[in-house]
């Protein structure tokens, strides 16, 4: 394997330290193949290229080993952690990688500014101030630390649903600070006995701010804890022939009871505890996390990682185990770096427990794992295997027929794509323009690859400079500027490279789009003869354009593709997989091209764009301008004298945007 690599990499690879670290491979044009982590450098990273892994996943990663880079640590958990950042910021081709698209919910108690100690004078009678009574709200985003924050959720249903059930047992509110302060009699939610109404001061601070910790001491698990307090406070009111008082409190022990009664069926302890079980099939993976809080079921949460069978070898090589393990660990590794871990975990398959200790060591928390559980937690692994064999079942479906139809689509065009990988590799672009009576047009492109949309590559373009409404001048624009650069760059290149990786090479080197397999126009014959023009003029491939022309009497399913290298028009059939995939390619150009439309136009019409087009006027002078104003119209008829009274507004900046308003 050594002859492959370059005397400079292997000498780099003997000097290694025999230290903990992180290290990093690249290949030839700077991509990042893998990064793992090692308790010796020297050790682990030698073992790549000591032996002999032809013929392998791992040999054919380790063949395209250019160039190698390393961080030393002090300690495991550094090593840990930096891997796992390196792991979601830059997305090795060959680790499991699994990809977080938002954040975990959270319930939220807002902070109290009462204080029971503190003297309260000067609060008038019927205006009781929101800060003295926390809020209880759905929350997701960065945590204050004012706040007290209950969770992870593993969706925000289970987040409403946790929220109602302390409205019931509870009552603490929900509204908004400003709507709590401008009440003047109780809301709904009071006369259904869902809270105790603090906007009107029907409950004093010291009460709310009771009901508040045992709120807090319920969500954390401590549910015996807060019947005994209930029940004494109610004893305490019966004492004082507070009846009504102690009625209330008799309520609230009542409803708590019938919760922990159904809870009952479910938790025989009130531990925080995450479920993780795993389920490996035709290369794909699921990892269903259960989450119990306070002995609550909350829910389930799958994830789907990438790179499975890649990542698995290679991590394999590291320490060996089953491929259900090094997905397991991945997971562990990736998601507990950041949302904090309870302390037991129940785990469909062992971990090493190297990784445990890492992750206890870096989350300051103590983890303990349980691989064969008993009684009630066996059943929350089974329910949750079961969840992970049902979703991952679902996904390889979904994925299968994700492939029929693109197959589909490739076999009618005549497109070569004899593998799975290349199919995958398939790219379509679609195009389609928009506008009102010729006003405000716009132009979309979106992109499919990989089986499925992608609307992080998707784009917009303003038409300008062209008769309003000449769809096929608007087309020819934006042929022009999606793909001169990229024509230019495969001339220099020495011809089409579009397909393939040579073509996607000097794109990405260029950091320019690729030029795709299939150019969709969303229109006829007309349409398609301005595209062909365009790519003509550029040199390229006109086989490339395809067509989406309307059948008669534009039905739907009677469509016809009209290819631009002059072949026959191809009809594929209302039930055509082929036929599906395009619709569905091209509702989404028209989609994506429709609303940018109506953005462009709303804009034009209220001006609401040009203050920020003007140099020197930022978000907050702007904001100033429209808050004095009330609105781009009344800037526009404003004086110069009247712009330059407002505060970061210069005479000279006051000029400038009389200016462009009356230009």
């Amino acid at each position: 394997m050594s002859a492959v690599h370059s005397d400079e990499l292997l000498r780099a690879v003997a000097a290694l330290p025999s230290l903990p670290g992180v290290y990093r491979y690249y290949d030839a044009q700077g991509t990042l193949l893998y990064v793992g982590k090692a308790r010796d450098l020297k050790k682990r990273v030698s073992s790549y290229f000591q032996k002999t892994h032809d013929g392998t996943r791992i040999g054919h990663m380790v063949s395209k080993i250019a160039r190698l880079e390393t961080t030393v640590v002090r300690s495991e958990a550094e090593a840990l952690l930096l891997e796992n950042n390196l792991i979601k910021t830059q997305q090795p081709r060959y680790n499991i990688l699994f990809r977080d698209d938002k954040s975990y919910p959270y319930l939220r108690l807002s902070a109290s500014t009462w204080d029971a100690h503190a003297p309260q004078a000067g609060q008038a009678p019927g205006a009781p101030n929101p800060d003295h009574y926390p809020r209880m709200s759905y929350y997701r985003g960065a945590v204050d630390r004012r706040h007290q924050y209950f969770g992870p959720y593993p969706s925000a249903w289970a987040v409403k649903e946790t929220i109602q059930l302390l409205q019931k047992v509870f009552r603490l509110r929900t509204c908004e600070d400003t709507v709590f302060a401008h009440r003047t009699r109780p809301c709904l939610l009071h006369q259904i006995k869902r809270c105790s109404g603090p906007c009107v001061g029907l409950i004093a601070p010291a009460e709310y701010a009771a009901d508040v910790r045992a709120a807090s001491a319920f969500l954390n698990g401590e549910s015996q804890a807060v019947l005994a307090e209930l029940e004494a406070r109610m004893m305490a009111h019966a004492e004082r022939l507070a009846f009504e008082e102690a009625a209330e409190v008799r309520n609230q022990i009542s409803a708590l009871s019938r919760v922990l009664h159904q809870q009952s069926m479910e938790s025989l302890d009130e531990q925080d505890v995450d479920i993780l079980a795993v389920r490996v099939q035709g290369g794909r993976a699921c990892v269903n996390l259960a989450m119990v809080r306070g002995g609550r079921h909350l829910g389930d949460r799958p994830s789907f990682p990438a790179h499975v069978e890649d990542g698995a070898a290679l991590a394999d090589l590291e320490q060996p185990g089953s491929v259900e393990q090094r997905v397991l660990e991945a997971f562990l590794a990736q998601h507990y770096t950041q949302v904090p871990p309870p302390p037991v975990l129940v785990l469909g398959a062992p971990v090493d427990e190297a990784l445990l200790a890492a992750l206890s060591e870096q989350t300051g928390v103590r983890i303990r794992a349980v691989f064969h559980p008993r009684e009630q937690r066996r059943v929350w692994l089974e329910m949750a295997q079961k969840n992970a064999d049902l979703q991952l079942a679902r996904l390889l479906a979904e994925e299968g027929s994700q492939q029929a139809r693109t197959r589909a689509l490739a076999d009618a065009l005549g497109l070569v794509a004899d593998t799975p990988e290349a199919l995958a590799a398939l790219r379509i672009e679609c195009f389609d323009i928009s506008h009102t009576a010729g006003e405000a047009t716009m132009a979309s492109c979106v992109v499919f690859e990989g089986h499925r949309m992608q609307p992080a590559q998707y784009r917009r373009y303003a038409i300008e400079g062209i008769t309003p409404g000449d769809d096929y001048a608007a087309m020819r624009q934006v042929l022009q500027r999606r793909y001169a650069r990229v024509a230019a760059a495969l001339a220099d290149a020495g011809g089409d490279a579009g397909q393939g990786e040579g073509g996607a090479a000097v794109a990405r080197g260029r950091g320019e789009a690729r030029l795709p397999d299939v150019v969709l126009i969303d229109g006829g014959v007309g349409q398609v003869n301005a595209a062909r023009e365009v790519f003509q003029s550029l040199g390229l491939d006109t086989g490339r354009l395809v067509g989406v022309e309307k059948g008669e009497g534009r039905k739907v399913g009677l469509e016809e593709l009209v290819l631009a290298d002059g072949r026959d028009k191809i009809y594929l059939g209302a039930d055509s997989p082929a036929l599906m995939l395009i619709a569905h390619i091209r509702d989404e150009a028209h989609r994506f091209a429709i609303t940018g439309m109506r953005a462009r136009r709303a804009r034009t019409r209220t001006g609401g764009s040009r203050l920020e087009d003007i140099p020197g006027i930022g978000p907050k002078k702007r904001a100033r301008l429209l808050a004095r104003f009330g609105g781009v119209w009344g800037v526009a008829a404003a004086s110069v004298e009247d712009l330059a009274a407002v505060e970061g507004i210069s005479r000279e900046l006051a000029e400038a945007i009389h200016r462009a308003l009356h230009g």
